[in-house]
Order: C-alpha cells, then structure tokens, then sequence
C-alpha cells in the first residue's frame, strides 16, 4: 500500500520549502532546508551577515529583525513561516548611500565597542523610533531590554537612540559633549 504524502505550494522536496522573501525591499526567490531559521536564511542563502547569530535561544537579541516592522529574533522564527511578509535587516538601514540616523549616532557617539549586538539593536531601536518619535531614555531602555551588549554600559547606546530621534525629528539636540570628548582628569587645567 502506498501512502500520499501531502504537501503545501511552498513544500518542493521533502524537507524543502521554496519561499520568496521580501527582505529589505527585494524579492528574494530561494530554496532552503524548512527547519532553517530565519537567521540561518539570512546569512547562509542571501548572504546578508548582519544579523548576527548569538546565543540561538532568543535571549541575546543580536540577531533582531524587523519581520512586518516589528522586532524579531531570527533565531527563533521558522523563514518558511515569513513568506508574504517583510522582513528589514540591518543593511537595508542605509538610505542609498547615507548613513541611518541610527547609525551615524551610533558611530559618532562611540556607541559600539566590539559591535557583535548593534545591528540587533540597531533594528529594535528603528522599531522604536517609527512607533515612538519623541521616547524617553526609559522608553529606549525598556525596548532594548532583551538587547544583551557584553562591552558597554548601555549609556551611550541609550544617548545613541535619542540623539537619533532627534535627527530624524529635525531637532538640534545632541548628547552631552563629554560623552563626545571624556571628561577632564583630576587635576587637569583646561
């Protein structure tokens, strides 16, 4: 006796699903293992290495993505699951070639050390920023609370975003000068 297996549109070999994925904009035709994670999609089949594969138990936040402009952990989500969704990483931040708000700050402010977390962070902040325009540095700090960053002390990511509301606002506001510069040493003339 043989026994049909049933297989959905998407489904082309056992274990493989054919997919197109709106991924920062383009349509991306691919065929991949459907167990694969929406990280592993990324980076091994469209080669988009942003996203950073972290701790592969969503508790880390370094592989944050946008799916339907909500934040994501790509470790966690199925990429069979997001077909006729989009899905923005951080290369799709840069507009042509002019730096996101988000990363300027993030650059100009020292804002990453080693830098493994800040394209997931870099992606919940741009969640935050579209849904809020004007957060609090409690708002930034409740949104990128499952953002883990190992180096710093979250001070400057924090001022990072706000400065980058700001920009996107048209506003002049900049973080404190000494978090540009350090401050004096003791002793120090000036």
């Amino acid at each position: 006796m043989s026994i049909e297996k049933k297989t959905g549109p998407a489904t082309m070999a056992e274990g493989m699903t054919t997919a197109v994925l709106c991924i920062n904009g383009e349509d991306h035709a691919l065929v991949f293992p459907t167990h694969h994670t929406l990280l592993e999609v990324l980076r091994e089949e469209c080669g988009l290495t942003g996203t950073k594969h972290g701790c592969e138990l969503g508790e880390c936040g370094a592989c944050a993505v946008l799916v339907d402009g909500e934040p994501v952990l790509s470790c966690l989500q199925l990429a069979a699951e997001v077909q006729g969704k989009t899905i923005d990483t951080v290369e799709g931040l840069q507009r042509d070639n002019e730096l996101h708000p988000l990363q300027a700050a993030f650059a100009d402010l020292g804002a990453a050390q080693c830098g493994y977390c800040t394209p997931g962070i870099l992606m919940v902040a741009d969640a935050l920023l579209k849904r809020v325009p004007a957060p609090t540095g409690e708002q930034v700090t409740e949104a990128l609370s499952g953002n883990l960053c190992r180096c710093t002390g979250y001070n400057r990511i924090v001022q990072a975003v706000l400065w980058a509301a700001a920009m996107e606002r048209g506003d002049d506001w900049r973080p404190d000068e000494t978090l540009f510069e350090g401050t004096a040493l003791p002793g120090a003339d000036g």
